[in-house]
């Protein structure tokens, strides 16, 4: 068989295996499309509330989300709507006055009821006592909400139930009558109205499948008869966070990817360069002396030899030092002259200048430390 027919048969077996394995592959799979959530990223990522200010903007509403709740700014108007997210026992006696200034003229508030402190609740200035809800600490139990055409639901598993004080009048409220504890109160406060919920997960950014939020048809309708007495007639404010996160407790929870490798890398780094441990190092020889030692010994082995002067004329050089980089006219001159200069620089008499500069004799001590003295006085005070 020739190179070119054998070419030619491995060209048409390749093709056949080649049609063989595409239409195995067609005949076992089938194309199909599917849809695959993708994470949250941007700003639903910190803002619990975006969904809902998306859905209300789209159904022809004006909605803004605000992280925390300045009334000096905002300009709320009789016809708005407010919903905190954040517990309403941080709001500032301030906050809490010009919130139900609002509300008294038109304002429609919703507010989510916090779990139940004995050092919280006690007192008297915070929004929820002067609303007159006290929140209770029996555990959370469902309850059924039910939409025609949609599969029974359940609401506010998790939430804080709360009761009302014998002054309070609730315009609706959904609870239950066992222990008379609610999760949803409406009250009429003036011309507004205050929402106090148990819990307000069905508000929030569906995360998973499994946490749907406003996807779910009875979350939306619920929602709706939330928003109901402002709903269409001005803004609604949504305050997701009125306190900041810490940073550092933000840089400990997202963080963590950058500053454990380098902690280890600084804690590997500081492992290399320790000093190992070991042995302790020899105690020094008890006849070993220190510098001070050693002159102190030096000065008393020339005097002791009658080498006195040397002592005094080392003294006098370091003075003589100290003048030329201070009075340098002085120390030019000699004599005399010298002296007088510097003891019109020091204010000192002559006299006791000139004893200074005198060189004493060889075995007088008393003058060699008098003159050592005024040497080193002279020194100090240029």
């Amino acid at each position: 068989m020739s190179p070119r027919a054998r070419n030619a048969l491995i060209a048409v077996l390749a093709l056949l295996l080649g049609a063989v394995v595409l239409v195995w592959f067609l005949h076992n799979y089938e194309r199909v499309s599917r849809q695959v959530p993708l994470p949250a990223y941007g700003e639903p990522t910190y803002n619990d509330l975006f969904a809902l200010r998306e859905t209300l903007r789209r159904d022809g509403n004006k909605a803004e989300t605000q992280r925390q709740l300045n009334l000096a700014t905002t300009g709320l108007q009789p016809g708005d709507t407010v919903l905190m997210l954040d517990d309403p026992r941080k709001l500032s006696p301030a906050q809490v006055e010009g919130l139900l200034d609002w509300v008294e003229f038109g304002g429609h508030l919703l507010l989510r009821a916090p779990a139940a402190d004995e050092d919280t609740d006690s007192e008297d200035t915070g929004l929820l006592p002067r609303l007159g809800v006290v929140p209770s600490a029996v555990d959370a139990r469902c309850q059924h909400w039910n939409v025609p055409g949609q599969e029974p639901h359940q609401e506010f598993c998790q939430g804080n139930r709360f009761r009302l004080d014998g002054s309070t009048r609730a315009e609706r409220r959904w609870g239950d009558a066992q222990d008379d504890t609610l999760v949803w109160a409406r009250l009429r406060y003036g011309l507004g109205r205050v929402d106090v919920l148990a819990q307000m997960d069905f508000l929030l950014n569906g995360k998973s499948e499994y946490d749907t939020g406003l996807r779910d048809v009875p979350h939306r309708d619920l929602t709706r008869l939330l928003l109901a007495p402002n709903y269409g007639k001005g803004t609604t404010y949504l305050i997701y966070a009125m306190e900041m996160p810490s940073l550092w407790k933000t840089i400990y929870k997202r963080g963590w990817p950058i500053w454990v490798p380098l902690l280890l890398a600084l804690l590997g780094w500081l492992w290399m360069r320790c000093q190992r441990f070991g042995a302790e190092l020899p105690s020094p020889r008890g006849d070993r002396r220190s510098l001070l030692e050693h002159v102190r010994a030096s000065g008393e082995h020339l005097h002791r030899h009658g080498k006195a002067p040397l002592l005094y004329d080392a003294v006098r050089q370091t003075f003589l030092k100290r003048l030329r980089l201070r009075a340098p006219i002085a120390a030019a001159l000699s004599g005399d002259s010298q002296a007088q200069a510097i003891a019109d620089h020091l204010q000192w008499p002559v006299a006791r200048v000139k004893t200074a500069l005198q060189v004493p004799p060889s075995r007088d001590d008393t003058a060699l430390r008098e003159r050592i003295r005024l040497l080193i006085q002279m020194r100090n005070l240029l």
